[in-house]
C-alpha cells in the first residue's frame, strides 16, 4: 500500500514536471531563431543604399567641441546630427554613445543636450539625430503634428510598393545608416559604439541595436514592453495615445466609431508589420545577448505596462543565462514612477556606458 502510494506520488510529480517542461519548451519555441529575426527585420526595412554625403560644421567651446551637420540615409532623407566631443579629442579615436529622443522631442532638447555634454566630459563622442518628422526634418508649424500626419498618411497609403513606416521603423533604418557613417570617421573607434534612447527612442534602440551587432552596449529607457501582451490584455491605450489622432483616423477608415483593440491591431500590422510576433520586444531583445544591456523601466508606466515589460525582461534573462553572460544584463524598475526618465535612471545610464564601453 505504501509502495503504491509512493509510486502514485512519483507519477504525479513526473506529470507536473513534464507539464512544466512542456510549457517552458513551448513558450521558448514561440521565438524564432535569432539569425532569422535579424534577416527578416533587415529585409523588411531594406531600401536602396546611398552614400552618406556628410556635411559638418564645427563650433569649438572652452568645455566641449560641438559639430552640427547631416548625412543622407536615403536619396531624399537628410538626417540632421548634433555631436559633442571632448576638447582634448584631437587625433584620438573615441568611443561613441548615440542618444535618441522620445515622442515630441528632438536632438536639441535640453535632456538630450545634457546627456551629450555629460558623455563628452567623460571622454565619449556623443551623437544625437532628429527622428523622422521631428526637429530640423520638418518645417516649423505649431498647428501641425508632422509625425502623426506622416503616420496617418502611411496608414491611408494604398500603394504597397511605396509604403513608409514612420512609426519607429524608418528611424531604425536611419540609425543603421548612422552607424555606417560613424565607423568611417577617423575619430571614431568602430568597436566601441553604444546606443541609448528614451521612450520612442528607447524602442528604436532595442530594435536597431538587437539586430546591428556593431552596437556594443545599449540602454533602452522606458521602452521595454510587449505589443502583443498589450493587445491581449487591453492595455494598448497608453501607446496608442502617443499618436492618438492617427488611430482615430484608422478607426474611421475601418468603419468603427471608436478606437479599439481590433483596429489598433490592424493599424500596427500595417505600420509595424511583425510587431506582435517576431519583432516584438520579448522576441528581439534576446538578440542583444551577450553584449552589455541595461533595461530601465518604471512601475506605473502607462505606455509600456510593466506586466508586458516583464515578458521582455524574462526573455532577456533566459538569453543571457544561456550565454553565461548574466553579469552583462541589468534590469531596474523604479517604483511609484510613471512614464518618465528619472534622475536615478540617468545616472545609471551614464555609469553603464562608463563601465562597459
Amino acid at each position: 500500500m505504501h509502495f503504491q502510494k509512493r509510486n502514485k506520488i512519483w507519477a504525479i510529480t513526473a506529470l507536473v514536471f513534464g507539464i512544466i517542461s512542456f510549457t517552458s519548451s513551448t513558450l521558448h519555441a514561440q521565438f524564432l531563431p535569432a539569425d532569422k529575426i535579424r534577416n527578416d527585420f533587415r529585409n523588411l526595412l531594406q531600401r536602396p543604399r546611398v552614400a552618406p554625403k556628410p556635411y559638418i560644421q564645427s563650433f569649438p567651446t572652452d568645455s566641449v567641441l560641438i559639430e552640427k551637420g547631416y548625412f543622407y540615409s536615403e536619396e531624399k532623407e537628410k538626417v540632421p546630427m548634433l555631436i559633442y566631443k571632448p576638447v582634448s579629442s584631437r587625433f584620438k579615436k573615441l568611443p561613441v554613445v548615440i542618444c535618441l529622443h522620445g515622442t515630441n522631442g528632438n536632438k536639441d532638447m535640453a535632456i538630450i543636450k545634457d546627456l551629450l555634454y555629460r558623455f563628452s566630459k567623460l571622454g565619449f563622442m556623443a551623437v544625437a539625430i532628429d527622428g523622422r518628422y521631428y526637429g530640423d526634418r520638418v518645417k516649423s508649424d505649431p498647428t501641425q503634428n508632422n509625425y502623426v500626419n506622416a503616420i496617418t498618411s502611411a496608414w491611408k497609403n494604398k500603394d504597397s510598393t511605396q509604403q513608409e513606416h514612420p512609426f519607429f521603423y524608418d528611424t531604425v533604418y536611419d540609425l543603421w545608416r548612422l552607424v555606417d557613417y560613424l565607423v568611417l570617421r577617423p575619430d571614431v573607434e568602430p568597436s566601441r559604439i553604444g546606443m541609448m534612447g528614451i521612450s520612442k527612442g528607447g524602442i528604436e534602440t532595442w530594435m536597431a541595436a538587437s539586430v546591428d551587432t556593431r552596437i556594443k552596449v545599449a540602454v533602452p529607457v522606458i521602452a521595454a514592453q510587449s505589443f502583443k501582451w498589450s493587445l491581449e490584455n487591453d492595455r494598448w491605450q497608453g501607446r496608442a495615445k502617443t499618436i492618438w489622432d492617427a488611430h482615430v483616423e484608422a478607426a474611421k477608415d475601418l468603419g468603427d466609431t471608436s478606437v479599439n483593440a481590433g483596429n489598433v491591431k490592424a493599424f500596427w500590422n500595417k505600420l509595424l508589420p511583425g510587431i506582435t510576433d517576431e519583432f516584438d520586444c520579448p522576441s528581439m531583445i534576446r538578440l542583444f545577448a551577450p553584449r552589455p544591456l541595461l533595461l530601465l523601466s518604471t512601475e506605473n508606466d502607462q505606455n509600456c505596462p510593466l506586466q508586458g515589460a516583464k515578458l521582455a525582461f524574462n526573455a532577456a534573462k533566459n538569453a543571457y543565462k544561456s550565454k553565461n553572460a548574466l553579469d552583462k544584463l541589468r534590469i531596474d524598475v523604479e517604483p511609484n514612477e510613471p512614464h518618465r526618465f528619472t534622475p536615478k535612471h540617468m545616472e545609471m545610464t551614464i555609469e553603464w556606458f562608463k563601465k562597459w564601453l
